[in-house]
This record gives C-alpha cells, structure tokens and sequence, in this order.
C-alpha cells in the first residue's frame, strides 16, 4: 500500500470507538481494508514450496476452556478439531509481566523471542523494537505477512513485519465510558447491563467508522477479524509466495459480548462454580483493586461468578465459530495441508478463582493458555505434557519453515519435540513475575509462590492439589523442598538479570 493510501485510509485510534487512551498506550492505527488495486504487489513467478502459517492468537483464554480437553461445560468443537488433527501441549505458560496489562508483556515475549526482563528492555514503553519482530524476520526471508485484530506492541513494529494490515484493532475495546463500574459489577442493583446488546460498544464495532460502504453497519470484532482472515486466505488459492498470516482475537476479554444465541447456550444457572471459588482472596496480592478486579462486586458471590463464566463461555464459543469459519476458508484455499496452524493465548484469566476475576496473579488459571498445533509432520492427536513457554513460537515457525533462527532469541524451538525428534523436555522448572510483587517457581510438581511486598510465600503440591486450594508453605514435610525451591527461584532471577534478584 502506498503512503497516500495508507495515509487516507488509516485512522487516529483516539478517534476509533473513543477509546480511552491509557488503554490504548501501545495499540497501532487502524486500518481500512485495501481495495485490489491498492494491495502489496507479490511476486508470482516462481514457486515457494516452504510451508504456510496461520497463527490464532486469542486474549485472555486460560488453559481450562477447550470442551475436548479439560471443560464439558464449554462448546468448542472447531477448537476441538485441532486438538483431534493435531498437537495440543498440556502445559503451556508465559513468563510473567512489568505491567498489570499482562498481554503486552506476554505479546513483547512472544514476538521478540527474548525472556522476561531482556524483553521489556527491548522495547521500551511506546518505542519500537531494537530487534527483529518475529513477522519481520519472515517477511525478510521471501514469506508474505499479514495481520488483522489485535497487535498491541509499537506501530513502528508493525509497519515493519507485515505487508498487509486489515483491522488492526487496539489492545482493549471498551465499553465502560458509557456506564460507570458500578453498573459494570454484575449483578449489581439497576444493572443496565446486556452483552449481546450492540449499542453498549466494546466488541460490537460500527464498521462505518473504518471501512468503506459500511456505515451503521454492527458486526462483532470476532467476526470482523474473522472476515478479514478469510478475505485474505480466498487470495492465497493461486499464489505461490508462502504466507504468514497472524490473527490476533479481543476475544475472550471483557468486556464479553456475543449475539444472544451463544449466551443462550449457557443458562446462567447451570454455570459451575470452580472449586476454589473464594468470596475474596485471602490477602492483597498485588494487584487486589485494578481494574480486572472492580469487574465483580466484593465480597464475590458464587451468582456473580456464574454470570461472568456464562459470558466468558459465550464469547469463546462465538470465538470458536469464527475461528471454523477461518479453517473452511483455508480448506478452500487448498493451502491447509501444507499450512501450519497455531491456536494459543497471551495469558490466563481467574473469572472467579481464588477470590479473583483478573489475570494479575501467579495462580494457574493465569499463568497458562491453550497451545494447539497442526500441521505438516504433526502427528495428529498428539498430547505433550511437557512445560513449555508460548514464547516459543517464535523459534519453532523458524525451524519449520527453514529459516534460520535469529541469534538474539532466548526461547528455544519446540520443533524437535514437536515433530517426535525427542522426548525430552525443555524446561524442568518455570519462572513467573509481576512487577515488584510477585515471584514464582514451577517444577512439574510443585509451586513455590512470593510475595514481595507482603514478604510471604505460598507453595502449593500441584499432583495433589491442581486447583491450588491448600496451601503447604508452613508444612514441616516439605521444609526441605521450601529451601531449595527458593534458592532455585533465585537462581533463576539472577539467570534472567530480574533487577530484584538476591
């Protein structure tokens, strides 16, 4: 797209939706679709026989949504079919975050492929990155990139790793300017309240405000990313360039919206409450009173929790029927077999665990998320058990496409293990963070927990206790295994210069 293209048809996000910007502080422009004349020329002469990738990334999914994996409750059958088709790693995390916006954390990892405090380091707040993103370095070596939905890192980034941009949405919808958080707290008196209601905003997005002969038109942000997907993957049916196409959904993240049939899949009162539901956690972790938390009115109720579980499972079943409606049209384009697709999150989310409704915590709910991948060699229903990084990905696609892997990445390739070339794991232990407040070890068994500013430990057996509801740090049992285990964590923090390293 040229300058005077991108120019006339890119539009301010404060102006999009009137987003609020501190929620906005790292989101990129938006952009209309382009029309054919004003796409990105592509070379057409010679094939490329190199594989394809389709990389699904959703927000705020935790690791117990997937119908087939770990939750009846839930109807995810296209989500499903991956898993049947193809690889699904059991226990996949993120490493941590320096902000309460643990997404830009957990995104910067995932596309700069550095750890933890490296990453933060590499693109400042609002700056672009002083490494190659990981699009970038496809689109350097001959792949055609595209994005749509959210990208939430620096704008500079994004101009320099994609050839096509089509609905690149910010980091947060919102839909609270229109109702105080009082009236967000569900149930709460004179609640006016309606998920599938179009007029409150947030996911409901008025397509008049960017692209063309749309206007007042109304469509879900799943679906408009969706569109946009399969627009996209209906021109790759005669192009003999490789493509990488990165979708990134809003979706599951409040606010969670969707058309009222999917809501009417979860009759509120048929919504189970998790097992370690807490009217309130037992102590302030940190982040006890952001934004996540005034979600839910305190002390929680077990109806409260049902109402936002029922609307997390809406939005990720309307998710998941997008999400099909993207596999068909790859399926159409005769590039599924040679294609691998990726489905994972950024991060986790409580809606109800331990007292908590957010992300800002180092419970599982939100250290992990979903990692299924299909493809080439991929033998399908292949379950890994292993714990791994989604930080990963950015050297595994290197590997499977061939490319040779930038030498400032810190997260090795899950390829080897991936295509049945080991069995032996990467990691025996994984690191976790929130800014000053928390630190965190996980061995296969065990979690060792710390407080910063409370100065107090937790530590959990995760074989006996997978819902983290008892908590053994005072048991005399293990008193050995609190030692060690807090000298690995600090090991650690010095092998990752964490600058609160001991």
């Amino acid at each position: 797209m040229s300058n005077q293209t991108e120019s006339k048809n890119t539009l301010n996000r404060r102006n999009f939706l009137g987003l609020a910007g501190a929620a906005l502080a790292a989101a990129p422009t938006l952009t209309a679709q382009p029309t054919a004349e004003e796409r990105p020329h592509r070379p057409q002469s010679t094939s490329d026989s190199r594989p394809n990738f389709l990389f699904m990334i959703a927000d705020d999914l935790m690791f117990r949504t997937i119908h087939s994996i770990n939750n009846k409750e839930v109807r995810t059958p296209n989500l499903d079919r991956l898993v049947r088709e193809g690889c699904h790693f059991t226990h996949c995390f993120h490493q941590g975050s320096w902000t309460g916006a643990v997404c830009i954390a957990s995104r910067t990892m995932l596309l700069t492929g550095l750890t933890a405090f490296h990453a933060h380091q590499a693109i400042p707040d609002n700056q672009s990155a002083q490494v190659p993103v990981w699009c970038q370095t496809f689109r350097e070596k001959g792949y055609h990139t595209a994005i749509t939905g959210k990208w939430h890192l620096d704008a500079v980034s994004l101009q320099r790793a994609f050839c096509e941009q089509t609905a690149v949405g910010p980091g947060y919808l919102d839909s609270t300017h229109k109702m105080p958080h009082s009236m967000y707290n569900r149930p709460a008196p004179g609640n006016l309240w309606d998920p599938a209601d179009k007029t409150q905003e947030g996911h409901w997005l008025d397509l008049g405000l960017w692209e063309r002969g749309k206007k007042g038109e109304i469509k879900h942000s799943s679906e408009v990313y969706a569109d946009a997907a399969i627009e996209f993957l209906g021109r790759q049916k005669d192009s003999q360039q490789p493509f990488f196409l990165y979708l990134g959904f809003n979706a599951p993240h409040d606010p969670r919206q969707a058309p009222q049939d999917f809501l009417d899949m979860y009759p509120v009162d048929s919504i189970e409450v998790p097992p370690n539901f807490l009217p309130e956690h037992p102590f302030d972790q940190g982040e006890h009173r952001t934004r996540d938390e005034l979600l839910a009115p305190f002390p929680r109720t077990e109806q409260a929790v049902k109402t936002h579980r029922r609307e997390y499972y809406a939005i990720i079943s309307h998710m998941d029927a997008q999400i099909g409606r993207i596999l068909e049209a790859l399926d159409r384009s005769g590039k599924a077999a040679n294609t691998y697709v990726i489905m994972t999150a950024d991060h986790g989310l409580a809606v109800g665990e331990h007292g908590l409704m957010g992300k800002q915590n180092p419970y599982e709910c939100s250290m992990r998320m979903p990692l299924i991948m299909r493809g080439p060699r991929i033998q399908a229903g292949k379950q890994v058990d292993h714990m791994v990084y989604q930080h990963q990905m950015y050297a595994t696609t290197c590997d499977l496409a061939g490319i040779e892997k930038p030498s400032h990445l810190e997260f090795p390739s899950l390829a080897p293990m991936l295509l049945n070339q080991t069995s032996e794991p990467v990691y025996d232990a994984m690191f976790g963070w929130l800014h000053t407040v928390q630190r965190s070890i996980r061995t296969e068994r065990y979690k060792l927990i710390y407080y910063i500013h409370l100065n107090r430990y937790q530590l959990f057996d995760l074989q006996e206790d997978p819902w983290e509801m008892h908590d053994q740090i005072h048991n005399p049992a293990l008193a050995q295994l609190k030692s060690e285990l807090i000298n690995r964590l600090h090991r650690m923090q010095r092998d990752l210069n964490d600058p609160l390293a001991s």
